[in-house]
């Protein structure tokens, strides 16, 4: 592993797949002019708009987007994460909601189906029910090995309220970990820094969190603040609150570090 820069992109994705695909390749270019080589997306980014729109569109969604995915990553010679879309499931009448990386050749290296479903009343007045379109992935997120950019690990926002999917990744050697969000504003402001530190910080892993932000339709409103987490739980990039980018480097002699200092994985004493 070497050092290297991470972006966490940050956009406003709406009901639009064509508007969304071309605001994401923006700002990937962006991430790369400033020497970006692990570029994340937010989840939902390719459509963030009514579930049975979604659902209705899912086919092409899925398809255009991993062609998108992989355009890019061959482009600019970078891995990208495409950190949520919807895959439709044969025979359900549902999808999964997918993250997806692929290598600067082109290929796929890891695919995740977000595990946890986010079927909350907001107190904010809204309600979300993923799971009427969704179908829930049942397997804990694997790990990427790469000898240039370290060992990688995939989630998807509402996991990260489950600390457990990322103690299964520590333990399988992660030392980054994804974790793409479409967090609502009203839930955002008060738990999204503290989780997502808390994640990096019991895991002595990088943390990277592209997000949503604005409005993205109707009265859905997202928090924003894609952000790079080191494992010491030190935010090193915040996107704030517009669309844009959080770059930082990823160290592996900071990861070393903060592991001698802080030897927490190696004295837990209950292991699942």
């Amino acid at each position: 592993m070497k050092s290297y820069l991470a972006a966490a992109i940050q956009m406003t994705s709406v009901p639009e797949l064509e508007k969304n695909l071309a605001q994401a390749e923006e700002l990937i270019d962006l991430a790369v002019r400033q020497g970006a080589e692990l570029v994340g997306l937010p989840e939902n980014f390719p459509f963030m708009g009514d579930e049975k729109d979604k659902l209705a569109q899912a086919d092409a969604i899925a398809q255009k987007t991993e062609n998108f995915l992989t355009k890019m990553a061959q482009r600019y010679q970078i891995t990208i994460l495409g950190g949520g879309f919807p895959v439709p499931v044969q025979g359900t009448g549902k999808v999964y909601n997918t993250a997806l990386l692929i290598a600067p050749n082109g290929q796929e290296l890891l695919r995740y189906h977000k595990v946890h479903l986010f079927d909350v009343n907001v107190p904010d007045g809204n309600t979300y029910r993923e799971s009427t379109t969704v179908m829930a992935g049942t397997v804990l997120p694997s790990i990427y090995p790469s000898e240039t950019l370290g060992n990688i690990g995939l989630s998807v926002c509402y996991d990260v309220r489950f600390p457990e999917v990322y103690r299964h990744m520590s333990s399988k050697g992660a030392d980054i970990l994804f974790v793409p969000a479409a967090f609502t504003a009203f839930t955002g402001k008060d738990h999204w820094q503290v989780l997502l530190q808390a994640r990096a910080i019991e895991n002595t892993c990088y943390v990277i969190a592209p997000a949503q932000t604005g409005v993205n339709y109707d009265r859905r409103q997202t928090h924003g603040h894609a952000m790079i987490i080191d494992p010491w739980g030190v935010i090193l990039a915040d996107a704030g609150e517009k669309p844009g980018v959080a770059i930082a480097e990823v160290n592996p002699s900071r990861i070393e570090q903060v592991r001698r200092q802080m030897p927490s994985l190696q004295h837990r004493v209950f292991h699942s």
